[in-house]
């Protein structure tokens, strides 16, 4: 986290109050991962955050997880994203989209995804496995991400395969 403005994000959420209070609520929590003496300080909202975006708002957005500022999430509702995971700046989110590990066969998980810059990513969406998403890449609704997509490029279906370069 570059900056402690638990409001960089709000303008990006300016028309989703929902979205502008899950992004402050989530800047404040994540303020817990700068050392243990803040955590343990934090324990108690820490708790607060996961009682009210996980189970009330339906929001699986943990603290841990690193974001560049100005993250939109559209129609915030049955979001997972998992603590490894790594999001850009500008980047929008939408409804119903799991970002996380992919299940090894040979036992265990793969590491996160991590996501570029402007990226604009469908509702129903899932991104998982040790994968990059470049800068500036749409991904369309539906989509399953199981491969690294390249920077300035659009990827749609499932699997997801690109359908444009430089868009």
């Amino acid at each position: 986290m570059s900056e402690l403005n638990i409001f960089q994000d709000f303008t990006a959420n300016s028309r989703n109050t929902k979205g502008q209070l899950v992004m402050i609520l989530y800047r404040i929590a994540s303020l817990a991962t700068y050392n243990k003496f803040i955590f343990l300080l934090f324990i108690p909202y820490l708790i607060f955050y996961r009682i009210l975006v996980e189970w009330f708002l339906g929001i699986e957005l943990p603290y841990k997880v690193k974001i560049g500022k100005n993250l939109s999430l559209l129609h915030g509702h049955a979001l997972v994203i998992n603590r490894g995971v790594r999001i850009g700046e500008n980047c929008i989110i939408r409804h119903s989209t799991t970002i996380g590990v992919k299940q090894l066969k040979e036992g265990g998980y793969s590491s996160c995804p991590q996501i570029g810059n402007n990226v604009d990513i469908g509702a129903n969406v899932c991104i998982i496995g040790a994968i990059v998403i470049g800068d500036d890449v749409k991904i369309g609704a539906g989509s399953v991400v199981v491969k690294s997509v390249p920077s300035n490029c659009i990827a749609v279906g499932n699997p997801a395969k690109i359908i444009n370069i430089n868009p």
